[in-house]
């Protein structure tokens, strides 16, 4: 039975898209003003995300000790709010649509392992969500998935697969568990 080798990692064919002195900059950009508590100020922290290629829509709130990699792949809408240690894993893109609210200490993830490659290779596929979707908080949203237009993904659960639109996801995983009327 073979065994992982953790030593013959590949991760090809990934590219943070960014070379090694703009990611070694945003390690401590993002430690020291998005990680952080120190700076709640939402405009300087916009300013940096596009400073560094993300583009960003217009009343984003991005509460303290939010963690953002690599943010020339992240595309943010109008009117969106991401809350407190809030974790946005983009290796790969990651695009939130328009009055999106993602909770406090929820997780967007583009990256996993090939746990059936002994060399544990990386595997990364992008995230969307959709105008009007809502991440609770402590909810995961996995590799590959799309929450489509105002889909509710409740808290503490683990998107695996696409969200329905106007459909509301509770558990782990998460499955569909009523339609998301809004009055």
């Amino acid at each position: 039975m073979k065994q992982t080798d953790l030593f013959s990692y590949n991760n090809y064919p990934y590219n943070s898209g960014g070379n090694p002195v703009k990611r070694f900059l945003w390690y401590y950009v993002n430690a020291l003003v998005f990680k952080s508590s120190l700076f709640p100020f939402y405009a300087f922290k916009i300013f940096l995300l596009r400073l560094f290629g993300a583009k960003i829509g217009r009343e984003v709130e991005i509460k303290p000790c939010v963690n953002i990699k690599y943010p020339w792949w992240l595309t943010i809408g109008n009117e969106v709010w991401i809350g407190e240690n809030v974790w946005i894993d983009c290796l790969v893109p990651i695009t939130i649509g328009n009055n999106v609210c993602i909770s406090q200490g929820a997780v967007l993830l583009t990256g996993s392992h090939n746990y059936k490659k002994p060399s544990f290779d990386l595997i990364t596929k992008e995230v969307i969500l959709e105008d009007g979707v809502w991440i609770g908080a402590f909810a995961i949203i996995n590799a590959g998935v799309m929450a489509a237009s105002h889909a509710v993904l409740t808290s503490g659960s683990v998107a695996t697969k696409n969200l329905e639109a106007y459909s509301i996801y509770q558990g782990n995983p998460a499955v569909k568990i009523r339609s998301r009327i809004i009055d």
